[in-house]
């Protein structure tokens, strides 16, 4: 697969990750891309909450953290965490209105459509193969 690397070595796509059957990202993850800090990317959505209905952006628990993000990223909430879905990301950037927020979006886009490509091809390799060993 592709990687869509930004700065400092990120991939973005080890950025999504799934939880209740969506793919999503952490405010924690998307303030470091958008180099603000996590209280921002929250603040901006509180003061826009007409913009994120649950599709688009949902609180986890720490225990759902966990099980989705494992052992790559530091910190973790009490609270749990914010995440967002692929519209939740793009609902952002219509907030984060600068011109590296806009340009991270793009990334992040991509991102989001080739780990949809990389799951749908997987899941095509794989029937395939269930299909001619039947």
């Amino acid at each position: 697969m592709n990687d869509l690397i930004i700065k400092d070595n990120i991939k973005i796509e080890e950025l999504i990750y799934e939880v209740r059957g969506k793919q999503v990202m952490l405010d924690s993850d998307l303030a470091k891309l958008y180099e603000v800090e996590t209280k921002r990317i929250n603040e901006a959505v509180k003061n826009n909450i007409e913009k994120f209905p649950e599709r688009y952006s949902f609180r986890i628990s720490e225990e759902e953290y966990l099980k989705s993000k494992v052992s790559t990223s530091k910190g973790g909430s009490r609270k749990g965490h914010n995440v967002f879905t692929e519209q939740g990301v793009y609902m952002l950037a219509t907030i984060l209105k600068s011109k590296a927020a806009s340009e991270m979006t793009i990334a992040i886009m991509d991102a989001f459509v080739l780990m949809r490509r990389f799951i749908s091809n997987d899941l095509y390799k794989n029937n395939n193969i269930l299909i001619n060993h039947e």
